[in-house]
C-alpha cells in the first residue's frame, strides 16, 4: 500500500477541498402562485409545472 513520503500541509490541503462546498439552489417563481420553485420542479405550493396541474392539492 502507497504512504505519502511528506505531510499534506494545512493549506495545501485546504486548497484541495476549496471547491468542495455546497452551493445553494437556483430559484424560479412559479408562473401560476408566484412562489419560489427550484427548477424542473413541480411547486409544491400549488402542484403546478409549466402551466399544467400535476399534482392535486387539497384546500384545507
Amino acid at each position: 500500500m502507497a504512504h505519502p513520503k511528506h505531510k499534506t500541509s494545512k493549506q495545501r490541503r485546504d486548497k484541495r477541498r476549496s471547491h468542495d462546498r455546497l452551493d445553494t439552489p437556483t430559484l424560479a417563481t412559479c408562473s401560476n402562485c408566484g412562489s419560489a420553485v427550484m427548477y424542473h420542479r413541480v411547486c409544491p405550493e400549488c402542484g403546478y409545472y409549466r402551466g399544467r396541474q400535476i399534482i392535486q392539492k387539497t384546500v384545507v
